[in-house]
């Protein structure tokens, strides 16, 4: 069983690209987007969280890490993600969104949160390279001029990384995971609403609707499904089995850009995916550092504990 979940889990959230390349497909924008993103993910979370038998009440002393966490964790990376998601291809947005490890170890160094270790530079080297190998041949990409895009949809990669160092050192503030999000979503929609408005970006859920729309409503319900759904499989199976799903997410996000936006692939970017995935393995942190940081909440409630990255 938790195999199968680890597959579910893995083969949701390597949905969330596809899903954004196609809600950008007939001219909406990012902030737009955003949200309705943050609306509905303020919702579903919030439902789970009442779900679970928990108050979505909040305390004035959360408002920073509610703010931070919407900011670092939506906002800024959901920018950064749906404007490349205009000029990339899916598959290889959910190649870039992997090398998320490869900036949280420089980050948790700078930090002090963590050691070096010749075995992450390996790794860090290797994401590099993979980079690399996609920007600098002219023939690695569909088309050159795609190459100025990767820096932007690296963007994403390293406010996740930064909210996961930030989270992973100074803890939650007690809050569940799950109803941070909640409250860091509704936070987020508050501050992204003035920008559609001002912008002409606002997307009016009248209709008409077509596949835009859809991507949409279906990408927020299964990012929270996703992480809900991890969250649970990390307090049922433990962090160290759980980081594994990092891997389907970018598997699964280059096969369903396949299967669904008819996506193919040159040598260089199946050779970049590879090294990608090698650098993961090797940049991993210590099994006490995996992702989804609940160390704070859980101090009056250890057998829930899991430690590491909160990625939004």
């Amino acid at each position: 069983m938790p195999f199968l979940a680890l597959i579910a889990v893995g083969a949701l959230w390597g949905a969330g690209q596809p899903l954004a390349k196609t809600a950008v497909s007939e001219g909406y924008r990012h902030v737009g987007i955003l949200f309705w993103q943050l609306t509905l993910g303020a919702l579903l979370f919030g439902a789970v969280t009442l779900l679970r038998g928990r108050s979505l009440r909040f305390s004035r002393r959360d408002l920073p890490l509610l703010l931070f966490v919407a900011l670092a964790g939506t906002v800024l990376p959901g920018i950064s993600s749906y404007t490349a998601a205009v000029h990339l291809p899916s598959g290889l947005i959910s190649i870039l969104l992997s090398a998320v490890p490869m900036f949280t170890f420089p980050l948790a160094l700078a930090l002090g949160t963590d050691r070096f270790a010749w075995r992450r530079l390996a790794g860090l080297s290797l994401g590099l390279g993979a980079v690399a190998l996609l920007v600098l041949p002219e023939t690695s990409l569909p088309d050159p001029d795609m190459a100025r895009w990767i820096p932007v949809a690296l963007i994403s990669s390293v406010f996740y990384a930064i909210e996961g160092n930030v989270v992973g050192r100074w803890g939650t503030g007690g809050l569940d995971p799950v109803k941070l999000l909640a409250g860091a979503s509704a936070l987020g929609a508050g501050i992204v609403l003035p920008l559609a408005l001002a912008t002409g970006q606002f997307i009016d859920p009248r209709g008409p609707w077509g596949a835009p729309e859809f991507a949409i409503l279906a990408g927020s319900g299964i990012h929270a499904l996703a992480y809900s759904g991890y969250v649970a499989l990390v307090a049922a199976s433990g962090a160290v089995f759980a980081v594994q799903v990092s891997y389907l997410v970018t598997l699964f996000g280059v096969f369903w850009a396949m299967l669904f936006l008819g996506e193919s692939y040159g040598g260089a970017i199946w050779g970049a995916l590879l090294m990608m995935l090698a650098g993961m393995a090797l940049v991993q942190p210590r099994p006490r550092r995996f992702l989804v940081s609940a160390d704070t909440y859980a101090k009056n409630d250890t057998r829930r504990a899991v430690t590491g990255d909160l990625q939004a």
